[in-house]
C-alpha cells in the first residue's frame, strides 16, 4: 500500500514484536497512567503464542520493524488489535495503512470490525473515528480501554 510494504509476521519476527510493542505500549502506559496493561508484561515466548493464535502484519522500513498489526475472527467480528507504529513513525499514515489493510483481509463471514483502545488515548480515538469506528460505551472493556466498532460494508459487485 504505497510506500509501505506489508507482509505477514512469522515467528521469526517475534523479538522485533516484543520491542516494538513495548515502545509503544509505554506512551500508552503514561496516556492512560495504567502500567498493567498485558502488551507490557508479555515476553517473547508470549508474542509466539500470539503470532500462533492470530493473523499478524508487519512493516519494514530499510530493514527494521516498523509497524505491526493483528486480527481474528471472534464469532462474526473481525478483532483488530495491537496496531503498533514505531514511536518516531507516528503521524505519517502508517498507522492508517495498517487498519486499512486489517479491515480489507477481514474474511467473509465478518459482519463489524472491533477493536480496544485505552479509555485516555484520544489521539487513537480520533484516528479510529475518523475511519468509521465508533465508541460503544454498552460493550463491557478491561479498566483501562474503550471498545469501538464499525459495520463491514462490502463493496456490491
Amino acid at each position: 500500500m504505497g510506500e509501505w510494504e506489508i507482509e505477514r509476521a512469522t515467528a521469526d519476527d517475534a523479538g522485533e514484536l516484543l520491542t516494538l510493542q513495548r515502545a509503544c505500549w509505554v506512551d500508552e502506559a503514561i496516556h492512560n497512567d495504567f502500567l498493567a496493561h498485558p502488551a507490557l508484561h508479555e515476553d517473547v515466548e508470549d508474542v509466539r503464542a500470539w503470532l500462533a493464535e492470530w493473523d499478524t502484519w508487519v512493516v519494514r522500513r530499510a530493514g527494521r520493524l516498523v509497524g505491526a498489526v493483528r486480527a481474528r475472527l471472534d464469532g462474526d467480528a473481525w478483532d483488530i488489535g495491537r496496531l503498533m507504529v514505531a514511536p518516531d513513525l507516528q503521524g505519517n499514515g502508517l498507522g492508517r495503512v495498517l487498519l486499512q489493510h486489517a479491515e480489507a483481509v477481514a474474511p467473509k463471514a465478518a459482519t463489524s470490525y472491533v477493536l480496544f483502545t485505552g479509555a485516555a488515548s484520544f489521539r487513537n480515538q480520533r484516528l479510529y473515528q475518523r475511519a468509521g469506528f465508533r465508541l460503544r460505551p454498552d460493550v463491557t472493556a478491561p479498566e483501562y480501554a474503550v471498545v469501538m466498532t464499525k459495520p463491514v460494508r462490502r463493496k456490491r459487485r
